[in-house]
């Protein structure tokens, strides 16, 4: 049976990732939602007039919304699909841009509850992100201690101590 660790980090990885690719599909075509879609396109230009160092690098407001959307969906895909350390590499790109929007949106002076999703969010991707990257626990009677090259239980897992009954 799957450990609740385990469980807990494919439910987030595919929550995420297609919440994602939801997200950057809406950002890069109006097939999803016009409405949805047509608000991006006046978030992103809100963004690049806020940033005007953006617009003297090149970077256009269409090219940063398409950009951060072919992100999003790539990350996405990556942790609703792939197994492996991938999907810790597309779960930290992701909580980069999310943290860049939540810098966009505190920049352009928007109130919270235009990026209160991309709060909770990044917080659901730090959480994902710090439980795949804990040790998984040995169960106790796979514990070894190593001393001098050999491997031998630990001591207080060895035996019961004397005078009391060891109850599995």
């Amino acid at each position: 049976m799957a450990s609740p660790r385990t469980i807990t980090i494919v439910a987030l990885s595919v929550a995420l990732g297609l919440f994602f690719v939801f997200m950057g599909t809406i950002k890069l075509t109006p097939r999803l939602s016009r409405d949805a879609y047509n608000e991006m396109k006046r978030a992103y230009k809100s963004y690049v007039r806020a940033l005007p160092m953006l617009k003297k690098i090149g970077v256009s407001s269409i090219l940063l919304r398409k950009s951060i959307g072919a992100l999003e969906v790539a990350c996405g895909i990556v942790m609703t699909l792939v197994p492996g350390r991938s999907k810790d590499v597309a779960n930290f790109l992701l909580l980069l841009l999310v943290l860049a929007v939540l810098f966009f949106h505190q920049l352009v002076g928007d109130p919270l509850k235009r990026y209160a999703h991309a709060l909770v969010f990044g917080i659901l991707l730090t959480c994902r992100l710090l439980i795949a990257r804990q040790p998984e626990e040995q169960p106790p009677e796979k514990r070894i201690l190593s001393v001098n090259g050999d491997e031998q239980p630990l001591i207080h897992e060895a035996a019961p101590e004397k005078g009391k009954l060891k109850v599995s």
